[in-house]
């Protein structure tokens, strides 16, 4: 018959590798072990920064524990016990042994502010990479109302984290991570190359819509031949020149978009059927943009933490690089959603003089004769 194993005689879970930060929370908690005293130099210290949830318990027990105000009680095994004992509530596998084993596994007990450094680095990069795991699902969660809304909450809150980051670890130079980031994935789906067909079929349709819509770009479109069209489309529309599938085409052949695989009886049929508005697919466009975006940067941070050889300075100034794409996309959304007053645009002022004579040099210009003085002081216009 197989004995049935006592959980309360388990040693601790230990990882088969443990990595480098394991073994100073060993040290850590060894020190303090060996020197309760040293409790006070740590108290902005939490059980937080412990990845071992038996660690944590500890270090949890002896901020509960008082610690004894004598040398020589310090040197006993009251102390010792008395942690035990109110560890084992929250992590039953405790044994004395390992309490010995914590203490053997410090090497200098007055290092402990450089092992709680380093407890405080590893924690910094599990904490940013659960930052940037919350804003993959925020961009990828299609239950909520607005999705770019969501998105956006998620990078504030990693931004506001990154800043917390920044504060309270030493500034120094801070050189980008060498970790390569990982690849866009293409999102070339049939109802996204729909979209940006029919957004192209309205703007020729209503090409005084494509001019007042600089907040779509090139780079939001999937197909780089319907990103080309679109220039095509605003450059004749700021031109003042017209605008109809057939001058769309001509532009399009000098720009070389038929020689990349655009036929022109193909062109002139997606450019001859809007459905809906140019506004509203401009939207969805900028709207797949920003989503995407936000996947790419919370990706781009995974990857960094993931890399033990970053430090926390270059954690923070990679993250940093990652979002700033993604608030470049953000400004553009917000013109697309919420587009300026057209009373609270200024008015634009008299227009500069040009160079040289107003009037052709032939004639001269009669002198304007000067207006009569009016007695009261107030000029009116």
């Amino acid at each position: 018959m197989h004995r049935t194993p006592d959980p309360e005689n388990e040693p601790p879970y230990e990882p088969a590798d443990p990595p480098p930060a394991h073994f100073a929370e060993q040290a850590l908690l060894g020190a303090v072990l060996l020197d309760p005293g040293l409790l006070p130099t740590l108290e902005q210290l939490g059980p937080a920064v412990f990845a071992h949830p038996a660690h944590a318990a500890v270090f949890a027990a002896m901020r509960t524990v008082p610690a004894p105000a004598s040398p020589t009680a310090r040197t006993g095994l009251d102390w010792l016990n008395a942690v035990l004992a109110k560890a084992r509530r929250q992590a039953p596998g405790l044994t004395p042994s390992y309490m010995h084993t914590l203490i053997s596994a410090c090497p200098r007990p007055h290092h402990a502010p450089a092992y709680a450094a380093i407890l405080r680095s590893e924690h910094a990069r599990r904490t940013l990479r659960l930052h940037a795991e919350r804003l993959a699902q925020a961009a990828t969660d299609t239950t909520v109302p607005d999705r770019p809304q969501h998105a956006l909450d998620a990078a504030d809150v990693l931004a506001r984290h990154l800043d917390e980051l920044a504060e309270h670890f030493p500034t120094h130079p801070r050189p980008l991570p060498r970790t390569p980031p990982p690849q866009a994935a293409p999102d070339d789906t049939d109802e996204g190359r729909e979209a940006e067909q029919w957004l192209l079929a309205c703007a020729v349709s209503h090409p005084d819509h494509a001019r007042l819509m600089g907040w779509l770009t090139a780079d939001d479109f999937l197909h780089p031949g319907h990103a080309g069209l679109w220039q095509c489309v605003t450059t004749l529309a700021h031109r003042g020149d017209p605008v109809d599938p057939v001058t769309v085409l001509w532009e399009a052949q000098h720009r070389g978009l038929l020689a990349a695989g655009l036929t022109p009886a193909d062109t002139l049929a997606l450019l001859s059927t809007p459905v809906g508005s140019a506004g509203y697919w401009g939207e969805r466009l900028v709207e797949r943009t920003l989503l995407a975006r936000a996947l790419q940067a919370a990706r781009h941070v995974t990857a960094y933490a993931a890399d033990p050889a970053n430090s926390v300075h270059q954690l923070v100034t990679g993250s940093r690089r990652a979002l700033a794409d993604l608030h470049a996309v953000r400004s553009r959304w917000c013109r697309a959603t919420h587009p300026a007053d057209p009373s609270t645009i200024p008015a634009a002022g008299p227009a500069a003089p040009r160079a040289g004579p107003r009037t052709p040099l032939t004639t001269q210009a009669a002198p304007l004769p000067s207006p009569p003085r009016r007695p009261t002081a107030v000029r009116i216009p």
